[in-house]
């Protein structure tokens, strides 16, 4: 157990290092990849202990934004297509001692369709759990630093920037977004 959120912390150390606030700079490259539908739901999304509330609505409203926000800068000649499910967070409360430090967290799921094949990219939904981005506020405790809303707007900063990390190490690994050799053979002039 203790091994456990001894690397959960480690991941959300490393997804923290992640710079959502990137959206003034070039897109990463992925390929032909051009977003067709985002659909956001949550149909059994929790709330975590020790959390404040926000209502699912609010949070499908700002995952939705955030991710029509940073993908719409594609502009491949492919549409792919979101699935995202909303799974669980946490928004840390004010008054908690500091010596317990609470983060926020947001717990999603993404499957990704290939409209021109008509299929899953990856049969099996890809689980992220994405924290708020480290900064000297979120040292002591976002819930203390920030209100519900800020901590929600971080969250889906950081959930739209995390698929993006996973979308970019499925397309070197898999070659996700790129185009087959045989749509190339397809494309060449004859002669």
């Amino acid at each position: 157990m203790l091994r456990r959120f001894f690397l959960l912390a480690a991941l959300g150390m490393l997804a923290a290092c992640a710079n959502p606030d990137d959206l003034d700079q070039p897109a990463v490259d992925l390929g032909n990849f051009r977003l067709g539908h985002n659909i956001v739901v949550a149909p059994k999304f929790e709330k975590g202990p020790l959390s404040r509330e926000k209502p699912k609505e609010e949070w499908v409203e700002a995952v939705t934004a955030r991710i029509a926000e940073r993908f719409d800068r594609y502009e491949g000649d492919k549409l792919y297509h979101f699935g995202v499910s909303l799974e669980g967070y946490v928004l840390a409360q004010p008054g908690i001692p500091v010596v317990a430090s609470p983060k926020s967290a947001l717990v999603i799921r993404i499957t990704v369709w290939d409209d021109a094949a008509n299929k899953k990219l990856n049969e099996k939904a890809h689980q992220i759990v994405v924290f708020e981005q480290l900064s000297g506020e979120q040292v002591i405790g976002s819930g203390l630093t920030q209100s519900a809303e800020e901590q929600l707007e971080n969250l889906s900063k950081n959930a739209a920037k995390m698929i993006e990390l996973w979308l970019v190490r499925q397309n070197a690994s898999e070659g996700w977004f790129n185009d087959a050799p045989e749509d190339a053979l397809e494309d060449e002039p004859e002669g």
